[in-house]
């Protein structure tokens, strides 16, 4: 694993923690540059990133909290507060 990639695994994990502690900013701010580093060493972001992180307004989503989740037929719809929709399909 190259450098690019170890930071952009912690500033996820910095992400996640400060949104646990209700630092909305703070972890915007992460989110925002672990974009960038993927960005300019063009690597893609994990999963796990990609999946809880609005793409309209950068928050760091947390269920119950700023995301609201619904399971449908056979994909999971998540809505930041913001109102952005993201679908997940999953077997089931």
């Amino acid at each position: 694993m190259d450098i690019a990639a170890e930071r952009i695994e912690r500033l996820h994990s910095l992400a996640r923690a400060a949104a646990a502690d209700g630092a909305t900013d703070r972890a915007r701010y992460y989110v925002r540059l672990a974009r960038r580093v993927a960005e300019r060493n063009r690597l893609t972001l994990p999963r796990a990133f990609r999946q809880f992180t609005c793409d309209r307004c950068d928050v760091y989503l947390r269920p119950g909290k700023n995301a609201r989740v619904r399971v449908r037929d056979g994909h999971v719809v998540l809505t930041c507060d913001c109102g952005a929709h993201a679908r997940y399909p999953y077997e089931g």
